[in-house]
């Protein structure tokens, strides 16, 4: 016991004297608690504002041959952290740090990761390629919207998965029986994410095909699977309008369901989405703090993902492997 605790005094030490974690603007109350979590302070530095509006930064600690950690989420006002993370990259690759780990809860541009007519751009590549040209040698996220995205990039990615604190926070809340549960995909695009939730969590699996006139406009949907007199669990990767999710739940209200509950990692909420899922038939909504939200709501429930994102700092700061922690 005296040797293990040794070790893990002289590990913090040395994480102490190579690693650098920065945290941008985007979500500082997040980066706060994985340093809390690691132990470390979080860098010294500026990242502000000039007077014209441009993006300063200076880090006022020395990263020379040192392991820097980025945590900064492109997520709304998503044009200015982008800038602002390749900029804290920039300053640290220029100050010649060891290697340059961006971490991005949520990658913004994220839904934009193909073409669906001509003449369209695919910005989550173009992305890709600014964060990796500014001179990141990594990128961890959380929750791809399209796991494809990591593909864009000629540096490792790593994609780590928040179902496990969502499923335990929903199971603080409720008792979760096979019997008389059911998962439940939004659309076509969310059945493997819904598929590995039903696994982890032994549910069967149900199935909605909506039609879209536009982007984000859905103007009727169907249901495939048994829902009636079942609770069930919408699971998805973001919410951002709403819109789409509160129609899913009225759907199958009238269908007769019982208790309805989402389990969603990415609260961009945005527009008056709050207030729509308040008026809905929605009783509890699960999110992450990928993204930094305020919201006053009894039916949303923000849970952190500070502890899996600082134990993944820690695997790779000590060459461990990350995909052990969601075997």
């Amino acid at each position: 016991m005296i040797s293990s605790q040794t070790e893990y005094q002289e590990e913090k030490a040395d994480m102490y004297n190579r690693m650098v974690l920065i945290g941008g603007n985007s979500n500082i109350d997040l980066s706060i608690k994985v340093a809390e979590d690691l132990g470390i302070s979080l860098a010294d530095s500026i990242i502000s504002r000039f007077s014209d509006g441009e993006i300063r930064v200076k880090i006022l600690e020395n990263v020379r041959s040192k392991e820097v950690f980025i945590i900064q989420s492109t997520c709304p006002p998503v044009n200015d952290n982008l800038m602002e993370l390749l900029i804290i990259i920039d300053a640290v690759k220029r100050a010649s740090a060891g290697s340059i780990t961006a971490i991005i809860p949520y990658f913004g541009y994220s839904k934009q990761e193909k073409k669906v007519s001509g003449r369209e751009p695919i910005t989550a590549k173009l992305v890709a390629n600014l964060i990796t040209a500014a001179g990141a040698n990594r990128v961890v996220t959380i929750d791809l919207h399209s796991p494809a995205i990591q593909g864009f990039f000629d540096i490792p990615v790593d994609n780590l998965y928040s179902h496990k604190i969502l499923i335990d926070s929903l199971l603080k809340y409720v008792d979760v029986k096979k019997e008389n549960f059911v998962v439940v995909a939004p659309d076509a695009g969310s059945v493997i994410r819904a598929r590995m939730y039903s696994e982890k969590m032994g549910l069967p699996i149900a199935v909605m095909f909506k039609r879209r006139p536009d982007i984000e406009e859905v103007e009727s949907m169907e249901v495939v699977g048994q829902v009636e007199n079942k609770n069930v669990i919408i699971v998805d990767d973001m919410v951002s309008t709403g819109k789409t999710l509160v129609k899913a739940a009225e759907k199958l209200k009238n269908m007769k369901v019982n208790n309805i509950y989402c389990l969603i990692v990415h609260p961009v909420f945005s527009s008056n989405s709050v207030h729509l899922i308040e008026n809905s038939p929605i009783d509890k909504v699960f999110v992450t703090n990928t993204i930094p939200t305020n919201v006053k709501s009894s039916k949303i429930i923000v849970c952190s993902v500070h502890k899996l994102i600082s134990e993944v700092i820690r695997r790779i700061y000590l060459r461990k492997s990350i995909s052990e922690l969601f075997d």
